[in-house]
């Protein structure tokens, strides 16, 4: 009996991660094939927000500031997420990861000036 190959399991768990999702889509595509066939119709076909009918153009500019804004929070927030295991662990970590963490802090507050420094944090 020989013993499986190092990456036999790696292959196996490739496999089962792509083919299983594209089973299932395989399977729902069949299930709205022949179980739920389409029936267009005007009012099927037609937008539909909020129970109130479209007017007007769709086009409207929205100020990327708020976006900016969120993206700058979730950078920030998720960043500090990357502190608590370390936060946890702190008095059995070595040296370098205390320089590691310094420097990771220090690119943070970098990034805090900068968005102060250009107003971004200022809300309009």
């Amino acid at each position: 009996m020989s013993a499986p190959h190092a990456y036999a399991f790696l292959a196996l768990f490739a496999f089962v991660a792509v083919g299983f999702p594209l089973a299932l889509l395989g399977v729902a595509r069949l299930w709205s094939r022949f179980f739920s066939p389409a029936k267009p119709s005007v009012t099927k076909n037609d937008v539909y927000e909020c129970g109130v009918a479209p007017t007007g153009d769709s086009w409207i500019q929205f100020k990327a500031h708020y976006y900016l804004y969120a993206i700058l929070f979730l950078i920030f927030d998720v960043e500090v997420l990357f502190l608590l295991p370390i936060a946890v662990a702190f008095t059995g970590l070595p040296a370098g990861a205390l320089v590691t963490v310094l420097i990771f802090l220090l690119l943070l507050a970098e990034g805090l000036v900068w968005a102060w420094q250009r107003g971004h944090l200022e809300w309009k």
